[in-house]
């Protein structure tokens, strides 16, 4: 599972390190490559297999709904697939970086089946806004 918040700086070419712990967790699944897409201002970056199963529950879905038709168009429009360097980093596309605002700092969180790559800033500023919003009542829900 991807888990916790690792800040890292982008360099002046777009390449950005993964966690080691990441990198841990990419290399179990024999996975050197990351799927990135666009998503709510910031990156979503996910191990190819599964975004495979994003890719078919899509594939299921009725072509004339509307609403799908178009959060489909809008995430797998973005999509990029990055792989992994010798040295561990990935090279963010330029349309995504610009998307997601990045800036040279970075933080990149932990999202258990994928994980998010957001411009430090806006992370920082988003993670004030969850610590203030918390209802604690989810914990009861989640260890029912």
């Amino acid at each position: 599972m991807f888990t916790g918040r690792h800040y890292h700086f982008m360099d002046n070419k777009g390449r950005v390190s993964i966690p080691s712990r990441y990198r841990e967790i990419l290399q179990e699944r024999k996975d050197r490559q990351l799927v990135l897409t666009n998503f709510q201002g910031y990156i979503l970056a996910f191990p190819a297999a599964e975004w495979q199963k994003i890719e078919a529950k899509f594939a299921e879905q009725p072509l004339f709904r509307k609403d799908l038709r178009n959060f489909q168009r809008f995430l797998i429009s973005g999509v990029e697939e990055c792989p992994l360097d010798r040295q561990g980093r990935i090279l963010v596309p330029p349309n995504l970086r610009d998307y997601a605002k990045l800036s040279r700092e970075v933080c990149l969180v932990g999202a258990v089946r994928c994980f998010e790559i957001w411009d430090k800033v806006a992370y920082d500023a988003h993670w004030k806004q969850l610590e203030d919003s918390i209802d604690e009542g989810m914990l009861d829900e989640l260890l029912i």
